[in-house]
């Protein structure tokens, strides 16, 4: 899944994800590093609508490696860390 063509963009928002503040510009509502960021900010830094980001962030969401944070009418996305390092250590064992 994250190998196909569109899994480069998700895998892109992984690492943007790593470090929100330097990826992402301030919001207004929600800390970056600690609440995550909006599913408009990733569309804008992708080049893509909002829906578009929204299906990505949700597929991510949905494997586990991102979590999500209502902050007001918003949904806010950053990384699961603990579940991305148990997914690279499948990988390392030759799932």
């Amino acid at each position: 899944m994250l190998r196909i063509p569109a899994g480069q963009r998700r895998l892109d928002i992984l690492e943007w994800l790593k470090d929100p503040a330097a990826h992402f510009p301030p919001q207004r509502h929600g800390d970056p590093a600690r609440d995550g960021v909006t599913a408009g900010t990733v569309a804008r830094k992708l080049g893509v609508s909002r829906s578009v980001a929204e299906n990505h962030l949700g597929l991510l969401v949905d494997i586990g490696l991102l979590r999500t944070r209502r902050i007001r009418w918003r949904t806010y996305y950053r990384r699961d860390e603990m579940r991305i390092a148990e997914v690279a250590r499948m990988f390392e064992k030759g799932w």
